[in-house]
């Protein structure tokens, strides 16, 4: 199995990527499945914390706020936004399930000390990328607008038979404006679940080349290099990407060899 391949697993805790298990410095992400009256409780220390109400209604606490009964969605494949909360660094977090539900946590380190607020399906900026069998949906949950230290938070929708994440980028240099550097977990779901999709992510060296099948609640980790996705036709693709690295921004640069077909029509 790859290394850059994270398979979900049994339990409440579907899967987890800490920079300690990636062998990296910032983005961190677990996503979790709460039952019913089920509570999560945790500290952000350091890190900043973006949650995401993937499916399912919970009431979340933190920083001396209480947002009851959050969340809107049955599935993440659902042509809505979701719920989202953003925790500060140094403080203690409570996540309740109102209803069965599904969380993801997305972390980084911070510096700076702000209100956690509720970010409403409302205020995030949906969009479609791509053309034909490129097309895909994006909705932007902690866009480098928003206030954050490091965090970026993006969900997309890939349909049947089409490509994401394409023509292939890569955002592993320090060169602000043409690219900046950043790490990248992909939280990978597909509908109907029991369907598969693939992931390559390599370097201009092939130092880095790996092709996984990803399942249902696979992670996979983007250290550097390209990664683009290909969905097979009969199933949807849905990925979370949790984004972080030394400067919060988002410039990536295509791969050469592929970058004719931004010129097709």
């Amino acid at each position: 199995m790859s290394p850059l391949l994270v398979k979900a697993r049994a339990g409440s805790a579907i899967v987890e990527v800490t920079p300690e298990s990636a062998g990296w410095t910032h983005v961190g992400f677990a996503a979790h499945r709460l039952a019913p009256g089920e509570a999560l409780k945790l500290d952000t220390g350091g890190r900043e914390l973006c949650i995401v109400v993937l499916t399912g209604t919970v009431t979340v606490q933190a920083g001396g706020q209480t947002w009851e009964a959050i969340g809107n969605r049955a599935s993440v494949f659902e042509e809505r936004s979701p719920y989202a909360v953003y925790v500060p660094l140094e403080t203690t977090v409570g996540i309740t399930a109102v209803s069965a539900a599904e969380v993801a946590l997305c972390s980084a380190p911070a510096t700076t000390h702000r209100p956690a607020r509720l970010i409403e399906p409302a205020s995030m900026a949906r969009s479609v990328r791509g053309q034909g069998a490129n097309t895909r949906y994006v909705c932007d949950i902690l866009p480098q607008t928003a206030e954050a230290d490091g965090l970026l938070v993006v969900e997309v929708v890939t349909p049947s038979g089409h490509s994401s994440s394409y023509p292939p980028h890569k955002h592993d240099s320090d060169n602000v404006p043409q690219e900046s550097s950043l790490e990248e977990t992909y939280y990978h779901r597909l509908n109907p679940e029991q369907g598969f999709a693939y992931q390559r992510v390599y370097t201009d060296d092939r130092s880095i080349d790996e092709a996984m099948a990803v399942e249902n609640h696979d992670v996979v980790m983007v250290p550097r290099g390209y990664h683009p996705v290909t969905v097979p036709y009969g199933y949807d693709g849905y990925y979370l990407n949790v984004m972080a690295g030394p400067k919060r921004v988002w410039h990536f640069k295509n791969d050469p060899a592929h970058e004719w077909l931004m010129q097709t029509k």
